[in-house]
């Protein structure tokens, strides 16, 4: 009685019902704490890996056939599980709940190509140990958060990732046109501040020369990755260099919008792989 009870708790956690997952999750979180405890000892690294364990439950809900399943693999991450239908707005809901600090590394590891600790912490400008505690802070966070919260009305979140999608593909649209200072204008606030390498470079009028200087060597961008919070907006790129000069600019960036009330207050510029300072941005600090 109590396998088919699970088993129907399974079924409706994979139809999208958020109460049935939280459920089946509280009932087995004691038997993966125990099992982390034996392997890892009492600390950190145990509650670590019992979160670990609830967010690839999450990620993996569809693919459970048989309750053996449920012995958990390794952890690679809740972006998946933010796809799972119904789930998503649970999950999304669940992630603004977190501290800005905790959210903003999470959304990198799980949700970007900014992956590694050292790519994280060169983006946020923090050590790479801030990084760690941050990310292992926030799972927690996170997890919690998920179960508290499995009888909450949520906001739409595949709406909101669509609409920043086509903000972000027409602000580009825009900009490979030579029209990004119009866009800046409204999108950014007076006091806003673009970031590239640990410094500050400037204003809204550097980031449209900068956009300008590119266009006129004819460097293009291609919108690969949108990633939306309400005070955190991610933007992947594809960078096209020019026939006559291939390797001017590293393959891809990462704009990092710091929001308020809508608008960036501060955007970081990220190349994952190493760039060539004075050649990207040759412009004068302010």
């Amino acid at each position: 009685m109590i396998a088919l009870i699970e088993g129907d708790l399974v079924r409706a956690a994979q139809a999208g019902d958020a109460g049935a997952l939280g459920l089946v999750l509280r009932r087995h979180e004691g038997g993966m704490r125990t099992v982390a405890l034996a392997i890892l000892g009492y600390g950190p690294n145990a509650e670590d890996a019992v979160q670990d364990a609830t967010a690839v439950a999450l990620r993996r809900i569809g693919e459970v056939r048989d309750l053996d399943v449920l012995d958990l693999p390794t952890v690679t991450g809740p972006e998946e599980m933010a796809e799972q239908g119904a789930l998503r707005d649970w999950v999304w809901h669940a992630i603004g709940a977190l501290s800005e600090a905790d959210r903003l590394v999470l959304l990198l590891r799980h949700f970007s190509s900014v992956t590694s600790y050292d790519q994280i912490a060169n983006l946020c400008g923090l050590p790479v140990g801030t990084v760690r505690s941050r990310l292992s802070h926030g799972r927690r966070k996170l997890a919690e958060a998920l179960r508290a919260t499995t009888d909450v009305a949520y906001l739409d979140a595949t709406a909101l990732g669509e609409s920043r999608w086509r903000e972000a593909y027409d602000v580009l649209t825009t900009a490979m046109r030579g029209d990004f200072a119009e866009v800046v204008d409204d999108m950014w606030l007076p006091e806003a501040r673009l970031v590239f390498a640990g410094q500050v470079l400037g204003g809204r009028e550097t980031v449209v020369q900068a956009m300008d200087r590119d266009l006129d060597w004819g460097i293009r961008q291609r919108l690969l990755n949108v990633v939306a919070s309400e005070d955190v907006l991610l933007w992947e790129t594809e960078l096209i260099n020019p026939p006559g000069d291939p390797d001017h600019c590293p393959p891809s960036a990462v704009w990092l919008h710091e929001m308020r009330q809508g608008r960036v207050r501060k955007m970081t510029l990220f190349h994952p792989q190493p760039a060539d300072v004075a050649k990207i941005l040759p412009l004068e600090r302010t």
